[in-house]
């Protein structure tokens, strides 16, 4: 179950993906509505650029300006002035944070961690994608990475990876696996050169490891 917020005459509705205006459906880019849910789901907290930059595009490069850029195109769809924020407001020399005032409960907290290089992705209960593609959730710029490598299933009892038929295979403690695999908290996924370590609970109940 995602996140469900109201605020100033807007409903966020992250499972359906849809920002309501009252009974206007508001059309967000997915990066600008990712950027929304997390802002939201951490306020009156203030997020890092480096923590909005690791969620929304998972450890792609971008240029310094895409962040702003998609700032911007978010605040144009709420309607909100940078000068005289209402809903996003700019933290000097750190990040973001939502404002407003608002409504609804939090989602619940991530069952597993992933943790890669310097990367920390939080998986809530669902399935998530391993790959190069912009809707993988645990995302590699390596050509040795399928597009849509691997899939990891959470659920409050387990989580299982499956490979969906990459070239390279995908590894699991040093085994090619084929079909799925349960994993136990610690094991260590490769995918090309990326070895991924998923551990039970949330980034900041876990240590990323040297």
């Amino acid at each position: 179950m995602g996140l469900t917020v109201q605020f100033a005459g807007f409903l966020f509705d992250e499972d359906r993906r849809e920002l309501l205006r009252g009974r206007e459906l508001l059309h967000l880019e997915p990066k600008a509505f990712d950027l929304l849910a997390l802002l939201l789901s951490r306020r009156p907290n203030a997020v890092s650029k480096t923590e909005i930059h690791e969620a929304i595009w998972a450890g792609a490069y971008v240029s310094e300006s895409s962040l702003p850029g998609l700032v911007g195109d978010l605040r144009a769809a709420l309607g909100d002035d940078p000068k005289a924020a209402r809903f996003i407001r700019t933290v000097p020399r750190y990040g973001y944070a939502f404002c407003g005032e608002a409504e609804g409960g939090a989602p619940p907290a991530p069952l597993w961690t992933a943790q890669w290089a310097s990367h920390v992705v939080a998986l809530p209960d669902g399935e998530h994608l391993i790959g190069r593609g912009e809707d993988c959730r645990i995302r590699s710029d390596s050509p040795r990475v399928s597009r849509h490598h691997a899939r990891v299933r959470v659920t409050p009892e387990r989580l299982v990876v499956e490979d969906l038929g990459s070239r390279n295979g995908t590894w699991l403690n040093g085994r090619r696996i084929t079909g799925t695999a349960e994993l136990s908290s610690g094991d260590a996924v490769r995918v090309g050169p990326e070895e991924i370590r998923f551990v039970t609970g949330s980034p900041d109940e876990s240590t990323v490891a040297d």
